[in-house]
């Protein structure tokens, strides 16, 4: 069973991976309208990624006698510009969503709650490759800068996550 206080940060924190789909899912739109199939199909595949960590709580909080209450999710207030911009974006919500699983993660160490820290370890895990790969794929893009080519080039190298 969760404390009152643990039930409350791992159902925000459900929402928060729900919001993080949206995100991904306005990210990838932006791409498709900009003919970048690749970038697309990579944002796409981050927004199921965001979807199944929501339903990995949402399922930990029904398995501990918990009930999930969702909120609203508020359109994405993003002004993407160029591929650049989304992945400078994209690394700093993987830094707010990791700094919010260490949040939960300190909650559960306060509160004991041996389950929800096995269950975090998981999370804090997949934050760091997260933020690694946003992070490598930004530097990709800055070294490269904007150029047409460039852009063509890695657009081509994103599809291949669905490949």
């Amino acid at each position: 069973m969760l404390t009152k206080k643990m039930h409350a940060v791992l159902n925000a924190q459900v929402n928060k991976e729900l919001e993080s789909e949206y995100i991904y899912l306005q990210m990838a739109m932006w791409a498709g309208a900009q003919n970048l199939p690749g970038l697309e199909l990579w944002m796409k595949h981050q927004a199921l990624e965001e979807r199944a960590h929501a339903m990995k709580i949402y399922q930990f909080i029904l398995d501990n006698d918990g009930e999930v209450t969702l909120t609203g999710i508020a359109a994405p207030n993003l002004k993407l510009k160029s591929p650049i911009d989304v992945f400078r974006k994209a690394l700093a919500h993987e830094q707010y969503i990791s700094k919010s699983i260490h949040e939960c993660y300190t909650v559960a160490l306060a509160e004991k709650s041996y389950p929800a820290q096995v269950m975090l370890h998981w999370f804090i895990s997949e934050q760091v490759e997260e933020e690694a790969n946003a992070s490598a794929i930004l530097k990709k893009f800055e070294d490269l800068k904007d150029s047409p080519a460039s852009i063509y080039f890695l657009d081509k190298e994103l599809k291949k996550r669905g490949s």
